[in-house]
């Protein structure tokens, strides 16, 4: 708990000394606009909650993107990775507690596109199962602060973890259905979504909007947080493995 506490408080010292990593949340009220505007043109009002809904999730993805970059790149920089590999605290804890603090952040991107919708467009979201909702968001900012441990394994053995984070970013908006449902997509791909937290996510949240009864949430829930937990033992798997090679080579800032 002491390594958590630590990272979170090194993380919000990092976003008052770094305001650029919080530049997603200036993107999602853009964002919450561009997508209500089409909605509207197509004449779609029922799909305008997916369009306030949209903008968050993506939010909450790219920025958990930026943290996990940033943060082996910016270590790295600052010549302190090596410093940060040594020390007796867990690194993936490490990463754990730097990643939910800026999920916990990014989860502002809602209340940003809701109240963008309201003034701009005058439309609400309803919420039909709140209680629900916020257990989804909560699941799935775990399952976020465990995904961002692999990629910060990964990003330890590359110079440039912006090259990750480009690649990564849009091919997940559309396979984790942050604005487009997986059953819209074509049947050969849809299988892929079922293998990406976001997507049983993104489809429970959408379904808290509507007034029926919501189906098989004990399952969905649970896949949400089992891909988190897989992700999450997989990135210490690979981070432990990956910190015993470079300690072996030496090679920490030479990677």
């Amino acid at each position: 708990m002491v390594v958590l506490a630590a990272s979170v408080r090194q993380q919000l010292l990092m976003f008052r000394r770094n305001p650029e990593q919080l530049m997603a949340l200036v993107n999602a009220p853009l964002l919450t606009l561009a997508f209500l505007a089409i909605m509207r043109h197509a004449e779609r009002p029922d799909l305008e909650a997916y369009a306030i809904l949209g903008p968050a999730v993506i939010t909450v993805w790219s920025m958990a993107l930026l943290v996990s970059g940033e943060l082996i790149d910016g270590e790295r920089a600052n010549g302190t990775l090596d410093a940060m590999i040594a020390a007796p605290a867990p690194i993936g804890l490490t990463v754990l507690g730097r990643g939910a603090t800026v999920t916990a952040v990014s989860m502002l991107s809602l209340l940003e596109s809701v109240l963008v919708a309201r003034v701009a467009f005058g439309v609400g979201i309803g919420i039909e199962h709140p209680l629900l909702f916020a257990v989804t968001l909560l699941a799935m900012a775990l399952a976020m602060a465990g995904t961002a441990v692999v990629m910060a394994a990964v990003f330890v053995l590359h110079r440039s973890a912006r090259i990750f984070q480009n690649s990564l970013s849009y091919p997940f908006y559309l396979l984790g259905g942050a604005v487009i449902p997986p059953e819209f997509l074509p049947h050969w791909l849809q299988p892929v979504t079922k293998v990406i937290f976001l997507s049983w996510a993104t489809d429970l949240l959408r379904d808290c909007l509507r007034p029926e009864a919501v189906e098989n949430v004990a399952l969905r829930l649970g896949m949400v947080l089992l891909l988190g937990a897989v992700g999450f033992a997989a990135g210490i798997l690979l981070l432990n493995s990956v910190l015993r090679r470079v300690r072996r080579t030496g090679e920490v800032s030479l990677a």
